[in-house]
């Protein structure tokens, strides 16, 4: 589990890609410091297992199906990622509770900069806006944010989201150097997710009712 409390910002080293599978190696010291191999470290929001680590660097294995519902297979060596480790035990609740498993992807649809903040536009898959509520929580690129509005658009439009960002989280993550049509990993609140499920059981209809 993570909070959603980016704790470095790594560099993709490599990306060597097979058919239904990637291999992604990150430069990251801080959350490589303490790795061992099958240690859980959100890379822009998913949770991905260390499978070698070594020199500050550490490599994952990506799936086909995190491929698809992630922005992971766009990157290139180079770029900056945000990284997380599992939270501890014994650790502070800075966040919310983020488990690594990318809902889908939006797109930074405007950006309004601010005298101290700056307010980012997302547009939101129409299977995830149920999900999203204004002064809710919501995980960005790995990132734990607030909701600030939400926008429920027709057919046309679609729906989106707006957050603002503090000077902290534009220096110390990717989304300080986001710009409009950039994709962006989302993770919605998975209480929600658990609350529909639940609610959907007790009261599906009894079959010969």
């Amino acid at each position: 589990m993570f909070t959603g409390i980016v704790e470095e910002l790594g560099t993709v080293a490599a990306l060597e890609t097979e058919t239904d599978s990637a291999r992604l190696t990150i430069h990251g010291p801080l959350v490589t410091s303490d790795a061992a191999l099958g240690a859980s470290i959100a890379v822009n929001g998913v949770c991905l297992t260390v499978v070698t680590h070594g020199d500050g660097r550490f490599s994952v294995d990506v799936m086909a199906e995190t491929l698809k519902r992630s922005s992971l297979g766009a990157l290139r060596p180079g770029d900056r990622v945000n990284l997380e480790r599992a939270m501890a035990a014994s650790g502070r609740f800075g966040g919310h509770v983020v488990q690594g498993h990318v809902d889908g992807t939006g797109t930074i649809t405007a950006q309004t900069p601010g005298e101290r903040w700056e307010v980012v536009e997302v547009s939101l898959p129409s299977e995830l806006a149920p999900y999203v509520v204004e002064k809710g929580s919501i995980t960005v690129d790995g990132v734990s944010l607030t909701v600030v509005e939400v926008t429920d658009g027709g057919a046309s439009t679609g729906s989106a989201f707006t957050v603002s960002l503090i000077p902290t989280t534009l220096e110390l993550t990717t989304l300080g150097t986001k710009g409009v049509g950039d994709p962006v990993n989302l993770e919605v609140d998975v209480l929600a997710k658990y609350v529909e499920r639940l609610l959907a059981t007790r009261f599906a209809p009894v079959e010969g009712s």
